[in-house]
Formats: C-alpha cells, sequence, structure tokens
C-alpha cells in the first residue's frame, strides 16, 4: 500500500534533515579535531629541548602546557596510573634548598612511570671538588633522559644546559627566572578565575613583598606579557621593588602598572594577591634581611576589611610562619579563596605535563595505563 504524496514527501525529508544533521555534526567534530590539534602544535618545540625561561613561550604553548597539565588530571589524583615513561630516569640537581619543587618535580616524574635519582646539595657533589658545571653537565646527562637543575647563581643553569646532551629544565636559577613555577602559578590562576567567571586577560593582580629577589613574580611578570590588558599593583618598599627592566616591559606591553609602599590602598580592587616572603639568602646579612621581615603581612581582618570577597590569594610558598615574619597568617587557611595548596597540587600536574611533551609522550600517556589497585582517599576534591 503505497503512502500519500504528502506523508512521503514529509518521510522523505524527515530522512533528508536527518542525513543534513549528521552530515553537519560530522563536519564539526573535524573541525573541533582540527582546532584540538592545532591547540596542541605550538609555535614552540618542546620535544628533546631545555626548558629555561618563561621567553620561549608563547600564548599557544602555555595553553598546550595547560591543556596536557588538564589530561594529567586522573594520574596526579590517583584515580589511573601509566607506565608511559617506565625505564626513563630524572636526574634531579638541586644546589639550592627545596622541598616542593625537588619533590613535586620528583612526584611528577614517577607519576608518569619514572625513576628519579637525586642530588640535593652541592656538598654532596664533586662541584666542592673543583668540578665544572660543564664536566657535571657531561657526566649526569649520560645518567639521565631528563635533567631538572636549581642553582644559586643566575644563568648557571642555562650554562649547564649547554654541554648537557640531553634536555635540561631550570628548577630555579637564582634571583633570576623559574619557569615551572611560572607556569603553575598562571594555571592556577586561570583555573581559580574561571570559576568567578573571569579570566587572565583583563584581571587585575596584585604583588606583594620582596619583588626585587622574588624570581617566582619575575617569571610570572614575563609570562603575563602574552595577555592583554592586565593591571599590576606592585606592593614592596622601594629597596625591594620590582626590577625596572620587568616594569618597562610590562607598560610597553600595554598592561598598567601601579607601584606603591602602601599595602592596604593596594590590595583594594584586584582579582588576585600573590604574596612572597623576604628572600633573606638573596642578602648579604639576616641583619638585613630583617630589615624588611613583617612589613607586609595579610591576615583574615586586613583580608576582609581592604580585599574583594572572592580575591584569589596565592604564595609560592614557603611562607615564612615565624612570629616576626608571618607575611599569610594561619588564620586565612580555612578561607576559601586560599588557593597556596590548590597550587602545589597543580605544580604537578604542570610538571607532568612539561615531562611528557619534552619526552615526547603526551599523546600515548594513556596506552600503558591501569586502575590503581591500591588505597587512596579523597584529597585532591576541595
Amino acid at each position: 500500500m503505497s503512502l500519500p504524496c504528502s506523508r512521503l514527501l514529509a518521510a522523505n525529508g524527515v530522512v533528508f534533515l536527518g542525513q543534513i544533521i549528521d552530515k553537519i555534526d560530522r563536519q564539526d567534530a573535524a573541525i573541533k579535531s582540527i582546532e584540538l590539534e592545532t591547540h596542541r602544535s605550538s609555535t614552540m618545540n618542546f620535544r628533546g629541548n631545555h626548558i629555561l625561561s618563561v621567553k620561549q613561550f608563547d600564548r599557544d604553548s602555555v595553553e598546550q602546557v595547560f591543556q596536557v597539565a588538564d589530561d594529567m588530571e586522573p594520574y596526579a589524583h590517583r584515580l589511573r596510573m601509566t607506565k608511559v615513561l617506565d625505564g626513563a630516569i630524572l636526574g634531579n640537581m638541586f644546589f639550592e634548598p627545596s622541598t616542593r619543587t625537588r619533590v613535586s618535580f620528583g612526584c611528577a616524574f614517577n607519576l608518569l612511570g619514572g625513576d628519579v635519582r637525586e642530588t640535593t646539595d652541592v656538598k654532596s657533589s664533586s662541584i666542592t671538588k673543583g668540578e665544572s658545571l660543564y664536566d657535571t653537565a657531561r657526566v649526569i646527562s649520560g645518567y639521565s633522559d631528563v635533567i631538572v637543575m636549581r642553582h644559586p647563581q643566575p644563568g648557571s643553569v642555562a650554562e649547564f644546559a649547554k654541554a648537557s646532551r640531553v634536555p635540561v629544565v631550570n628548577g630555579g636559577d637564582g634571583s633570576n627566572e623559574h619557569p615551572s613555577q611560572a607556569l603553575l602559578d598562571l594555571y592556577t590562576i586561570k583555573k581559580e578565575l574561571h570559576s568567578n567567571s573571569r579570566s587572565i586577560d583583563g584581571m587585575r593582580i596584585a604583588m606583594v613583598g620582596d619583588l626585587k629577589h622574588g624570581r617566582t613574580v619575575h617569571s610570572l611578570s614575563q609570562l603575563l606579557l602574552l595577555y592583554r590588558n592586565i593591571h599590576f599593583t606592585l606592593i614592596s618598599p622601594t629597596e625591594l621593588r620590582m626590577p625596572e627592566s620587568i616594569v618597562s616591559n610590562l607598560q610597553a606591553a600595554g598592561h598598567e602598572v601601579t607601584e606603591t609602599e602602601e599595602m592596604e590602598q593596594g590590595l583594594q580592587d584586584n582579582d588576585t594577591v600573590y604574596l612572597t616572603r623576604i628572600q633573606e639568602e638573596r642578602f648579604d646579612s639576616k641583619l638585613e634581611a630583617d630589615i624588611y621581615r613583617g612589613r607586609f603581612r595579610l591576615n583574615q581582618a586586613i583580608y576582609t576589611r581592604h580585599c574583594q570577597p572572592n580575591t584569589v590569594i596565592m604564595h609560592p610558598l614557603p611562607r615564612d610562619s615565624r612570629a616576626d615574619a608571618n607575611e599569610l597568617d594561619n588564620d586565612l587557611n580555612q578561607h576559601p579563596s586560599l588557593a597556596i595548596f590548590r597550587q602545589t597540587d597543580n605544580g604537578v600536574l604542570v610538571r607532568m605535563a612539561l615531562f611528557a611533551l619534552i619526552l615526547d609522550v603526551a599523546d600515548i600517556v594513556e596506552d600503558t595505563a591501569s586502575e590503581v589497585s591500591w588505597y587512596t582517599e579523597s584529597r585532591f576534591e576541595e
């Protein structure tokens, strides 16, 4: 029995419309695939290369790191495990005190299935016997697949990298740079602002404390040159102000910069407050550092009085909790805007991403993945 013409046309129309919708869906999927591929292939080549400075990054490469960091969350949060770097060795060389950075890099490498070998004190290395950075680099790079190095002298990690036979990541060179910290700080800012429906472009950030010696604020400021219309309030003693070259670069990039010694006024109307401790190890003596210690403190009362309700509180840690310093008070420990421990968690994600990109395994992490078999709490839920 044949259908009436009108019903037949209607039926054919539904089929035709379904074909069009299916075609559009497939085209959208193809476009998204192309966008993802374009997003992942930035102008920066990570494979086999050193990470020495934030100046190596463009905005696309920063976003590429962040995308891979997002992909690392199931492994960092112990929901799954991977052996993608099984057999690979990280040489963790820290010639200056470190807890978070050293352990975070080691944890990141372990979570990707790799092994870690550490040198944690210059006194335990052959440098005390007069060995040059060149010789050290040549030797250790024969034992490792990638090296993370921290050294008290600015430029020392770059010098080391020139002689290394494997990629080197700068874990901090004196008061100069700390690129992985800047990346994890920016990743944290992005996530924190997103939860409040805000973005990095157009944000207002206050940086507080020892801005002269703080390599974290130096690197973060340099990285923020890639973004638009940011207002910086730099709060510090005149003697510890941000280096003029960095301030000039920020202004040349179109950002607004206000420098002040008045903390309470400077805290107002910001999206993020980034505090730093007095970098005692960069001063000639403890007595000199003591002149500035405790000058700028943030506690619950000051936050409530001078900050917007959702202002994000950040600190690269360690915070100096001694009574004469206490730049970030413990009475803020339970405050929902305190992001310092989310910062440290994010550090593992970002460093996993850097290793995955440098060693060219970012696209195959899941190939060796499996379920976690041991007990793990929901420690990452906020």
